[in-house]
């Protein structure tokens, strides 16, 4: 019986000419699945069939753009200077993706979307808010292909076994680490659970639901990066010298529980603003 688990040996398939990796593939499915939530949810708060997959198609591009522009700009060093090549900015397809640049690009293409459909952007957001953790848990499980992200070393019963070639220096002796990518994908999915059944219970509104999205995550993202160590910049917080990913983290948290606490005083709108509009109009 293996006290560990194993990582696969490969993260790339192909059919014939086409390469099939796992990492796309994840955030693929995610993505389908996201919609797939976020449309139930959206409907069932009197939105109208179908707006969450055209709002998706402006999210999505937005997204994976903000994700690579937020890793390339906190991590410059893996693509400037000297031995790199700034052409593998664009090789997204290896990995790279920041999660705090895909949230800012894939608001702001959501935004846009919801403009030009004449639909309330924080409805939108609070339905896809569960949609978000879920589509994030299964993303990670292309981690697991590309043997990434993982923690430090441990010999645990589920420590997760990093090939050699897969290991960072000064820990090319160790053969097992923590699946962060593993407890960071149960985190999600169980937040996403209680953003449910919270929802359920109290009908967050105006942006609430997806402001708890963002606190429940950043908690869960505030210690599972204390195990990590991969490369990654460091800053100054609270007189400790920590992982950038942690500091954001802190700050989106605040912004979140700030916001949490400011939309609950105000007045919810409607989730299909362009519906009231034409029921207006009829009775007119």
């Amino acid at each position: 019986m293996l006290a560990y688990i194993p990582s696969p040996s490969e993260g790339v398939w192909h059919l014939g000419p086409l390469p099939l990796r796992a990492y796309a593939l994840g955030i693929i499915i995610g993505a389908l699945v996201a919609i797939w939530i976020g449309e139930r949810r959206y409907q069932a708060r009197g939105g109208r069939a179908g707006i969450i997959g055209d709002v998706a198609i402006w999210a999505i591009p937005f997204g994976i753009v903000g994700a690579r522009i937020y890793h390339v700009a906190t991590d410059p060093e893996l693509y400037f200077g000297e031995g790199r090549n700034a052409l593998d900015v664009f090789l997204i397809w290896k990995g790279g993706l920041g999660i705090w640049g895909a949230v800012a690009g894939g608001a702001l293409g959501a935004y846009i979307a919801c403009r030009r459909y004449g639909v309330s952007f924080s409805a939108v957001a609070d339905a896809l808010a569960p949609a978000l953790l879920v589509a994030q848990a299964i993303g990670r499980i292309g981690n697991y292909f590309n043997q990434e992200l993982f923690g430090k070393p441990t010999d645990l019963p589920w420590a997760l076994e990093i090939s050699p070639e897969h290991r960072p220096s000064g820990y090319l002796d160790q053969a097992t680490f923590h699946p962060t990518f593993l407890y960071e994908l149960l985190w999600n999915l169980a937040a996403a659970a209680l953003i449910i059944a919270i929802d359920r219970k109290f009908r967050l509104t105006n942006g609430r639901a997806f402001a708890l999205y963002a606190m429940l995550y950043t908690a869960g993202r505030f210690w599972i990066e204390q195990l990590r160590i991969d490369e990654a910049n460091h800053v100054a917080l609270f007189g400790a010298d920590v992982r950038f990913n942690v500091l954001t983290s802190v700050v989106v948290f605040l912004l979140a529980l700030t916001w949490f606490v400011v939309a609950r005083k105000r007045p919810a709108a409607p989730a299909d603003e362009g519906a009231v509009q034409d029921v207006r109009s009829d009775r007119d």
